[in-house]
């Protein structure tokens, strides 16, 4: 089972970044996907999840209208858009799978036990 998170960089205020969590080793289409980060100093912050079928969808308000999840079931690949990145927005960002075949109406993503954690990846977001 591995969860792999990549596409982390050094960007200015304001740019884009597109994070990726690769699945493989599980039944990847029954699993909602979240995505968190975890600044220095900080707690870790749920920031957005996906369902199963990428129907339902969640965001943080600390990133709503900024950030954009999704998922490509055919690829077990989730996508995290990052726009108008702020230097807050600066921190290890981490992806994590639960098993949530039925397609319900996803919540914030610390309200998940996660079954399977991927590896951080790093984004800085320079003023």
């Amino acid at each position: 089972v591995q969860l792999q998170a990549s596409g982390g960089g050094s960007v200015q205020a304001g740019g884009s970044l597109r994070l990726s969590c690769a699945a493989s080793g599980f039944t990847f289409y029954y699993y909602a996907i979240g995505w968190f980060r975890q600044a220095p100093g900080k707690e870790r912050e749920g920031v957005s999840c996906i369902s199963s079928s990428g129907g339902s969808t969640y965001y943080a308000d600390s990133v709503k209208g900024r950030f954009t999840i999704s998922r490509d079931n055919a690829e077990n690949t989730v996508y995290l858009q990052m726009n108008s990145l702020k230097p807050e927005d600066t921190a290890v960002y981490y992806c994590a799978a639960v098993f949530l075949p039925n397609d319900a109406t996803i919540r914030a993503p610390g309200l998940y036990e996660y079954d399977f954690w991927g590896q951080g990846t790093l984004v800085t977001v320079s003023s």
